[in-house]
């Protein structure tokens, strides 16, 4: 029993683990604008005068350091996990995501984690209940990650999961080849289409000039493009007439299969509250595994 929870919680975590990534990725170039995609007149908004394409892209990048909460929806294709869609609220200040994400694979339950007081929560579904006296919930404490080899940060999400969203947000702008594609309307909001590839080698050799704390961010974002294999992404923007970005594609190819997600923005810097499930339904992750291993 031991072994088949055990396998259960690590296929899940790293499926979320990957959709944390992923989403943090797409989390990129929002602002007050977006707020007529839900909740506003729904009206198509006027189009700003004519800027270059690599001065738009520069301009929406700008645009993401005031994001402090945002809501998304993602769908597309990841490597090893095959097709995924979901959709995500997250706060960045304090940090805290919750997320909903159901995959492709037949037989497969829909995935829910959250993340709030540096604790990581999954919703283990039906299986995992059986096994834990009813308790659907599964508890992994962060601060802990790495203080037992079974409990792998990286592959439960936590390496991805402290990550500023606006971080990739300036990679188009390395963009050697950034274009105008057309106008387009996105949830009903009326957006110019640029798109271009980016060389993550390119990226890595750009980051010599930027201080430590930018540098090291980054790093860390390239080193998931690293770790799939990734060597090229090709990403396209759609930029509002506010010069925010209104949805935003990546797509790569990866070791183990075609990375290609789009994450469509919601609402931003709405009030978002993430509470961590109840007690009486959550076990705590270490604990029930160092149980198993002493059985």
């Amino acid at each position: 029993m031991g072994s088949v929870m055990r396998d259960s919680v690590r296929r899940r975590a790293a499926c979320v683990g990957v959709a944390v990534a992923l989403l943090a990725v797409g989390a990129v170039g929002c602002s007050q604008g977006d707020k007529d995609a839900k909740g506003g007149t729904g009206r198509p908004q006027a189009q700003s005068p004519a800027m270059e394409p690599a001065a738009a892209v520069a301009k929406a990048a700008k645009n993401t350091e005031d994001i402090t909460s945002l809501r998304y929806r993602m769908s597309g294709r990841v490597p090893d996990e095959g097709k995924v869609s979901g959709e995500a609220a997250m706060s960045l200040k304090p940090l805290a995501i919750s997320m909903k994400m159901a995959s492709g694979k037949a037989g497969e339950d829909p995935v829910e984690i959250r993340l709030v007081d540096k604790a990581m929560y999954i919703n283990g579904g039906d299986d995992s209940a059986e096994e834990m006296d009813g308790k659907s919930w599964i508890k992994f404490d962060m601060s802990a990650a790495g203080a037992d080899d079974a409990l792998d940060p990286d592959q439960l999400g936590a390496g991805q999961a402290d990550q500023n969203p606006a971080t990739e947000s300036t990679f188009l702008t390395g963009s050697k080849d950034v274009k105008k594609v057309g106008t387009e309307t996105v949830d009903g909001v009326r957006t110019t289409h640029y798109k271009g590839t980016v060389s993550v080698a390119d990226l890595k050799a750009d980051l010599k000039g930027e201080g430590k704390g930018v540098r090291e961010q980054r790093e860390k974002s390239l080193k998931q493009y690293e770790d799939m294999g990734v060597d090229s992404i090709a990403m396209d923007m759609w930029i509002d007439g506010d010069q925010h970005t209104k949805q935003f594609r990546m797509r790569g190819d990866a070791d183990k299969g075609p990375l290609d997600m789009t994450v469509t923005f919601l609402d931003l810097n709405e009030p978002v509250t993430i509470k961590a499930p109840p007690a009486k339904d959550t076990v705590d992750l270490a604990e029930m595994m160092k149980e198993l291993d002493e059985a």
